[in-house]
């Protein structure tokens, strides 16, 4: 099964634009694995905050810092995917706003 769609309809009266998320107090944290489980733990509460959850998410973007970290985020990013998984893009990118960062994640939801 894919871990994305390729397009959602958003329907509801209320968006909720995620800022990037990145593992804020996971720095320590070794590995993709474990710094995109705290991603996904901090996107959890701003979705929570707002009365959401996954099932909400119509769209995510994702900026990995290392090409190589891609199978070690999707195993992550798989396991807390909604069905049907939100529309999502994935960019390979130099650098994120510190080097402890190896993600971040940024999300539209709707419900």
């Amino acid at each position: 099964m894919p871990t994305y769609s390729q397009g959602m309809v958003a329907t509801g009266a209320r968006t909720l634009y995620v800022s990037g998320q990145v593992a804020v107090g996971a720095a320590r944290a070794d590995g993709i694995a474990a710094k995109a489980e705290a991603v996904f733990e901090n996107l959890r509460l701003v979705l929570s905050a707002a009365a959401m959850t996954m099932t909400d998410v119509a769209k995510l973007t994702v900026y990995l810092t290392d090409e190589t970290d891609l199978s070690g985020f999707m195993a992550v990013y798989s396991a807390r995917s909604p069905s049907p998984p939100p529309a999502v893009t994935l960019v390979i990118v130099k650098a994120l706003t510190a080097p402890q960062y190896l993600v971040e994640v940024e999300a539209i939801a709707v419900r």
